[in-house]
Formats: C-alpha cells, structure tokens, sequence
C-alpha cells in the first residue's frame, strides 16, 4: 500500500481525533473534570453494548491500515482494543473500566505517532 500524502495523514489524524472524541470523551460528568464518550454509555448495555463498542474500536485499526501503519502498531492497536472489551464485559467494574481506559484515543495516540516518526525519517 502506497504510503499516504501528508494531506491525506492530516485528513486521517482529523477523522481519529473527532472519533476518539466522540467515543472517549464526549459526555462531561457534571461537578467533575472528568467526561465519558459514547462508547462507555452503549457499554452501559450487557454484552451487545460491549461488542457494538468492539465494532467502533476496529474503525481506529481500519485508519490505521489506510495510514500504512506498521505491524507493531496494529498489534498494540488490536492489544488496546481487546484491553478494553474484554475489560468491559466484568459487570459493574467493567463499565467503570471503559469510562478509564479511553481505548480509542490511546490508539489514535499510536498512530499519530507513527505518522509523526515516519514523518522526521522522511524529511
């Protein structure tokens, strides 16, 4: 796969960095600093909750393989993604667990920092 423009790794970063907003943090707690993103709430739902936010996990992955990210980066993404689902599914501790962990925005952490690595190689 043909390594991707710098316009085209900005427009990825762009897509990761709202969708690990959506997902990770989206929902301030009131009288906290703390917030919550869609995905701990839909997690809120016993099992299918935890699989619908396995589902929305794996769209990190699917940026990361358009980014060309290397296989090391992918297998942490996956290691992060399987953390966090399996992590969700203890009942009660589980939710708490993915309010914490934010699996999305340590993945989109991952490949901001590959493209940022490859970038400084390239120049």
């Amino acid at each position: 796969m043909p390594r991707p423009s710098k316009v085209e790794q900005q427009a990825i970063l762009a897509r990761l960095d709202t969708f690990s907003r959506l997902t990770d943090s989206s929902v301030p707690i009131p009288f906290t600093r703390f917030s919550v993103g869609l995905e701990a709430i839909i997690g809120l739902i016993p099992v299918i909750g935890d699989l619908a936010g396995l589902l929305l996990a794996s769209y990190v992955l699917i940026e990361a393989q358009r980014a060309g990210a290397t296989r090391t980066v992918k297998l942490r993404i996956l290691a992060n993604i399987a953390i966090d689902f399996f992590g969700g599914l203890i009942p009660v501790v589980g939710d708490v667990f993915d309010a914490f962990y934010k699996a999305n925005t340590r993945n989109t952490k991952l490949v901001r920092e590959f493209l940022e690595a490859n970038d400084t190689e390239s120049q």
